[in-house]
């Protein structure tokens, strides 16, 4: 079998990482091979995100990342015309004991990195929630808001291409720690650095080409998307870490709602919805909106799966290198909603990846 050599960088899978990172590289002038995996990617998590986008996050190295992004979003008026920007808002209500004291690090590094972006008041002063802890904490972000993260990867996708990069939907059945990779379709090629961004898949397919796994997880998501007569006017987007719900508008009447999963290790590919969680949304929504009619006879339940990174370690959309000196990289891990971050750590994973593997 003839082997195609030197032939760059290769990304394997593409979602939204993928997609940003493979953007990123050709903009920097590399040559980027992005294989799709072909169909997998009508059930990947970029398929059905829901693409919250704030600047907070209670960790402070997410919250930097976040903050980041968004301000590149806001920043550049294509960027956010490609991904479909919706800006409506956002709240995040903190776990119940939290202290202005504890939060106030991380909202000066948000503030000093997007200006009067978010705000820090007292939840119960929130009308669209009910039944809050008393002493509950919320941080507001008025542009908060919204990307499609499919409508994201199609775009950069097609700016790949543009740029002269390639992009194939081909299944990568074997990779070696030099870069070797082949194809179904019995292609031999070496690439000069190879990143895994396969998302959920990531784990397995390492495993199955018996590379190590980086203790890599994927965990089943879910949402409903229902309709409402009594949204109330000016909600936008929230997390309530008092109940686990999360949400935001989905137009003037309908609303994405979702709780999180227990369900670990998950085959993306065969994945089922879980009617007691969904219960359990339309529960917490009555309780704590007051959306006593949602979801509404037309709702809509949307699964998927999604990789995080394993507990303990350094969780986040990053750069993770496999074996030692071999070119081999992970790209994923984002331990859920990586659209708020992706921009920013793209960006980090490019420099590095370049760094690690310079051009021969």
């Amino acid at each position: 079998m003839e082997l195609r050599d030197d032939l760059g960088i290769a990304v394997i899978g593409g979602g939204l990482a993928g997609a940003v990172l493979a953007w990123r590289l050709t903009r920097m002038g590399h040559p980027v091979t992005v294989l799709t995996g072909g169909a997998t990617v009508t059930r990947d998590a970029t398929a059905v995100s829901g693409g919250l986008l704030r600047a907070f996050e209670t960790d402070p190295v997410t919250a930097r990342a976040a903050a980041l992004s968004l301000a590149e979003l806001r920043a550049d008026a294509g960027l956010r015309e490609l991904a479909g920007y919706r800006e409506f808002g956002s709240s995040y209500l903190l776990p119940s004991g939290s202290t202005a004291a504890r939060i106030r690090p991380v909202l000066d590094l948000v503030d000093e990195l997007l200006p009067g972006a978010a705000e820090l008041v007292d939840a119960t002063e929130l009308k669209t929630f009910r039944g809050l802890p008393s002493d509950t904490l919320a941080v507001v972000e008025p542009a908060a808001g919204c990307l499609s993260p499919a409508r994201l990867r199609t775009g950069l996708l097609a700016a790949v291409e543009a740029a002269g990069g390639t992009v194939r939907a081909e299944t990568v059945t074997a990779l070696a720690p030099d870069g070797e990779l082949r194809t179904v379709a019995g292609g031999a090629e070496r690439y000069r650095a190879v990143v895994v961004a396969a998302g959920p898949w990531t784990p397995r397919l390492l495993r199955s080409w018996r590379l190590p796994d980086q203790g890599l997880r994927a965990k089943q998501i879910q949402y409903t998307i229902g309709t409402t007569d009594r949204l109330p006017p000016g909600m936008g987007a929230f997390v309530d870490e008092t109940s686990g719900l999360y949400g935001r508008p989905d137009g003037p009447h309908r609303m994405l709602l979702g709780l999180p999963t227990d369900r670990w290790d998950v085959d993306p590919a065969a994945l089922t919805p879980l009617p007691e969680l969904a219960a359990q949304v339309a529960a917490c929504a009555a309780e704590r909106l007051g959306l006593a009619d949602w979801p509404g006879p037309d709702a809509r339940t949307a699964t998927a799966a999604d990789c995080w990174a394993a507990p303990g370690g350094t969780g986040g959309l990053l750069l993770r290198r496999l074996p030692a000196d071999a070119p081999l990289f992970t790209f994923t891990g984002g331990t859920g909603g990586a659209a708020k971050t992706v921009l920013a750590n793209s960006r980090d994973a490019a420099a590095a990846l370049v760094e690690a593997c310079p051009p021969s």
